[in-house]
């Protein structure tokens, strides 16, 4: 099979989602102008730089009671830092929750039943208990073609790794089962790894 995006693809649900997996899920949240913090989940979401680290999260379409974008995108607009939570397996249906589309008044923390607790570096709530949390300072934020298309880039400032998933010196990611995005309403789990060696090592 062969389509062209822009004459459509025919099937029953779009293809597109479920061709580029597995997608790690970066937990965002932020902080408005009047205090209230926000947490929704993004599967266009990575790691794209080490020194200095930096992430990326994509956020696409509108939301009615904002001018341009999501919450997520209309907050750090305008305070210039936002926080990254790991999704583990056990907190699957907090994130489902938090992925609800609520007015932006909604505290989505107290939403999912999830702990708040401060930031280190920057003035933004991070979810207590999240396997780790990556807080970023914006570095910019780039529009895409279509529609409210936006991909936000930061610079991560501070970093907490739980406790637990700290073994003999290495972040363990079997210990909390990272959750990762598939296609359509599909995701799916970390359990177990294997390495590989490059050739030139």
């Amino acid at each position: 099979m062969f389509y062209r995006p822009e004459d459509g693809h025919g099937l029953p649900h779009n293809p597109f989602n479920a061709i580029i997996t597995p997608r790690p899920i970066g937990w965002i949240s932020s902080r408005d102008a009047n205090g209230v913090n926000n947490l929704a989940p993004y599967s266009f979401f990575n790691g794209v730089a080490y020194q200095p680290p930096q992430v990326m999260f994509a956020s696409t379409g509108d939301k009615e009671d904002q001018e341009q974008g999501k919450d997520s995108l209309s907050n750090i607009r305008k305070t210039s830092v936002f926080c990254v939570n790991i999704v583990e397996y056990a907190a699957r249906d907090a994130m489902n929750a938090s992925s609800e589309a609520l007015p932006h008044h909604v505290d989505e923390f107290d939403h999912a039943g999830l702990t708040a607790q401060e930031c280190e570096t920057i003035d933004c709530s991070r979810i207590a208990d999240a396997p780790a949390a990556l807080e970023c300072k914006l570095t910019r934020i780039v529009a895409l073609p279509g529609v409210s298309n936006h991909v936000v880039f930061g610079e991560v400032t501070g970093i907490h790794l739980r406790d637990d998933c700290l073994r003999d010196g290495v972040f363990d990611v079997t210990s909390y089962q990272p959750l990762a995005r598939l296609g359509y309403r599909d995701y799916s789990v970390v359990t177990e790894l294997f390495s590989l060696t490059r050739p030139d090592d």
